[in-house]
């Protein structure tokens, strides 16, 4: 008998390995999902402010930072795990580790970032400075709109 976690994240012997593999399924469909979102959004700012700046992945590593903080409310606790009497794990799943995992990126953040210490490290520095203050304040008001909306 194979022990797998069920949607609410409890050991259940019947279901197998299909609500596993539907689940990854889902979570996959979500990183698709984010992944387009990031690389319109970062396209349109490229075109709208030009390329001398990661504007995009700015905005995007800000929005995603209170995105996240507001589904981590509504749908678990600090750590991401699922909260019974409101969600199911499946759903932060596709959403917090999914949707949001394909819409933020450090690896942009990384790249763009070298790439402007080379050219200037004054904007390189004003770079890292915003998007960890910025994608903190997001954060920050993500997890209380989350509350306030959860009180609701």
């Amino acid at each position: 008998m194979k022990w797998t976690q069920d949607t609410l994240g409890q050991a259940n012997p019947q279901k197998g390995c299909y609500a596993l593999k539907v689940q990854l399924l889902w979570i996959a469909c979500g990183g698709a999902l984010g992944t387009l979102l990031r690389y319109g959004l970062g396209r349109w700012f490229a075109e709208a402010l030009g390329s001398t700046f990661p504007f995009g992945t700015l905005l995007v590593n800000v929005l995603g930072a209170g995105l996240l903080g507001v589904i981590s409310e509504l749908m678990g606790d600090r750590s991401g795990a699922a909260d019974p009497q409101w969600a199911n794990i499946s759903w932060y799943g596709v959403l917090g580790t999914g949707v949001m995992g394909g819409f933020t990126t450090y690896s942009s953040f990384n790249l763009e970032t070298l790439r402007l210490f080379e050219a200037s490290p004054a904007r390189a520095a004003a770079y890292v400075g915003l998007t960890l203050s910025l994608g903190f304040a997001a954060g920050l008001t993500g997890i209380q709109l989350g509350r306030r909306l959860m009180a609701l």
